[in-house]
């Protein structure tokens, strides 16, 4: 079958996730992008670009997108030749946490609404998203001074999903030996994009007590940045400077999973995680996790794990990282389980869902 996949934001997760469906489907996808950035402007306008910008959609079964486009105005300018029509939400403006200084715009809210009205078919990234979603979602409705539309919330949920997106990784592979490697200090990663929501102030705070007591590690900042670089990194590269082995975003697949394979420890700080590629890949390719109870994590990491690699509180996840640097060659073994846990995200092993979603779509 035939789809056209329009990605108004097409960076981070959302290019990792449609290189993945395009290069993995039996299917035949036609991906159409806009640049990642100004997703605000892209949540108001990508419609619009996208219906110029097309080809006839007379052509094919079905159409997927994302959540940064209204699908309400794609379906309205387009008319009657709209095929079955599939979101893909890997986040959504309703529990999106907001940066400092900002003050929530509710349209964005309404966009997700109304764009997951006009879907015959949404799927989440995870149960976390899933249920954060709805659970917001009737008290983003009560918002409303009077005639608040209440049925929306089982019309959504009645199409409604959990899917995990695929990972860029074989599922079988040649595991690295990094946690045996005792002639260097350890390794901390940090591979998730250089913004306010993944918390970059807990992670270097932790980092900071660690040296107090007297610690050594080696540090590879890496992960995307969109725009601006936030001034915890900028601080950060003179502060640990003579730690830092790598400071920015490797563009490079290759060489960004040979950090990886290197790294010891991969840290994750955030507020808003609905999944965690960057997470699930560092922890494959040889990395410890050491990771919130909360978000997505916990339905991630297997539940034998979490009392090892899950930590309540900024103290726990100091106590944690310090036993760690002192103690990671005693991981080898349960580390070696969880990397192998891990398998059921690679593409390989997720595409015949996708495949499969794709074809009753198509059939609706």
């Amino acid at each position: 079958m035939k789809f056209l996949f329009l990605e108004p934001f097409y960076g981070g997760s959302h290019k990792d996730f449609a290189q993945g469906l395009v290069s993995h489907s039996k299917h035949k996808i036609d991906l159409v992008t806009l640049p990642a950035r100004f997703w605000k402007w892209r949540m108001r306008g990508a419609a619009l670009y996208f219906v110029k910008k097309i080809p006839s959609l007379k052509n094919y079964d079905g159409l997927i997108t994302t959540d940064l486009m209204s699908l309400s105005d794609f379906k309205a300018l387009c008319g009657p030749f709209c095929p079955p029509s599939m979101v893909y939400f890997h986040e959504n403006q309703l529990t999106y946490p907001l940066a400092p200084g900002e003050s929530r715009d509710f349209q964005f809210g309404f966009t997700d609404i109304t764009t997951s009205l006009a879907a015959d078919r949404i799927v989440f990234n995870s149960q976390a998203h899933f249920d954060a979603f709805f659970s917001k979602l009737p008290v983003f409705l009560n918002m409303m001074p009077e005639y608040q539309p209440k049925w929306v919330v089982d019309e959504i949920r009645n199409k409604a999903d959990v899917l995990y997106p695929g990972c860029h990784f074989p599922a079988p592979i040649n595991m690295p030996n990094a946690l045996s490697e005792v002639d260097l200090p350890p390794l901390i990663i940090w591979n998730h994009r250089w913004e306010f929501d993944k918390n970059p102030a807990g992670f270097f705070n932790a980092l900071d007590k660690v040296l107090e007591r007297g610690l050594n590690f080696r540090l590879a900042l890496l992960g995307e940045n969109f725009q601006v670089v936030p001034k915890e990194f900028i601080a950060a590269r003179e502060r640990f400077k003579n730690r830092i082995v790598w400071y920015g975003y490797e563009a490079s697949r290759e060489k960004y999973r040979k950090w990886l394979m290197q790294g010891t420890i991969v840290i994750s700080t955030a507020n808003q995680e609905n999944f965690g590629i960057s997470v699930v890949e560092a922890i494959r390719y040889g990395c410890i996790p050491l990771l919130p109870d909360r978000l997505s994590y916990p339905e991630i990491i297997p539940k034998v794990f979490h009392g090892d690699f899950l930590y309540k509180d900024q103290t726990e996840l100091v106590e944690k990282l310090c036993f760690f640097i002192l103690n990671y060659s005693q991981f080898t073994e349960k580390h070696q389980h969880l990397s192998v846990a891990m398998e059921r995200f690679a593409w390989e092993n997720m595409i015949d869902q996708y495949d499969e979603i794709l074809k009753n779509l198509a059939l609706k």
